[in-house]
């Protein structure tokens, strides 16, 4: 399925403000101009200024216009108010990024992994496990499950550059919705073998399930990162309560 105008208009206004053409405190140019410059209608530029509102790149000022308010977290590797791929964080932040498959084979599930990822019993999955380097330093080592049946023909090659750049761009799979747990967890011997942890015995532990728009969940990731580079950042907006 085709990426929807509002997205695409969402992105190229992302990438202006990320590249600081939109500089931080700046008034966006007016719904008129962005209606004329994508050739577009007013409510596909509304969508598009809504999706960079709720990632925390601009608000809405009445009767103002629409300010930017994004600054760059140049130690943050995600952002947990979004679905962002490590490539795309490291964009953002401008950061040296290198992957290396050290294990990547098919399986079937069975109960055991199943139990970890909440994919049915008997599905055939791609398995993989990625260290990240980051400034060329091992922080980061992913597992990652992805089901064949959707994510089809997934090579070492792609994992090692974009996966999601493969999934989207390639297979047209439209990525919707992810449900994110952050838990502290003690290493374990792949850990220890990979990962520059400098005697420290436990690990930040991020587990992604990622839904395309179908409602099929065809990624389970575990991504285990060192705790001395570990920050996450996340936009919240707060909704005032009603009282009767």
């Amino acid at each position: 399925m085709p990426k929807a105008k509002y997205e695409k208009i969402y992105q190229i206004i992302k990438e202006r403000i990320e590249a600081n053409e939109y500089e931080y405190q700046q008034l966006l140019p007016s719904e008129n101009t962005f209606v004329t410059e994508f050739n577009s209608s007013r409510n596909t530029i509304r969508r598009a200024l809504v999706s960079l509102a709720n990632e925390g790149y601009v608000q809405s000022l009445q009767g103002k216009g629409v300010r930017v308010i994004y600054q760059p977290h140049r130690t943050s590797q995600y952002s947990l108010s979004g679905i962002e791929s490590l490539y795309e964080s490291t964009q953002r932040n401008q950061t040296i990024y290198s992957t290396k498959v050290i294990l990547f084979v098919k399986l079937i599930v069975d109960e055991k992994i199943h139990k970890r990822t909440s994919f049915p019993v008997g599905e055939e999955i791609y398995y993989m496990q990625r260290v990240r380097f980051l400034e060329n330093v091992p922080l980061i080592i992913d597992h990652n499950y992805f089901l064949t049946k959707v994510v089809s023909h997934l090579t070492a090659e792609i994992a090692e550059e974009s996966i999601y750049n493969y999934l989207e761009n390639t297979l047209d799979i439209h990525i919707t919705t992810a449900k994110r747990i952050v838990t502290v967890e003690p290493i374990t011997q792949i850990d220890e073998e990979y990962l520059q942890l400098d005697g420290l015995n436990c690990v930040a532990v991020v587990s992604n399930y990622t839904y395309n728009d179908d409602g099929v969940m065809f990624e389970f990731t575990q991504s285990r990162h060192s705790p001395k580079h570990f920050e996450f950042h996340q936009f919240a907006q707060r909704t005032r309560p009603y009282l009767v």
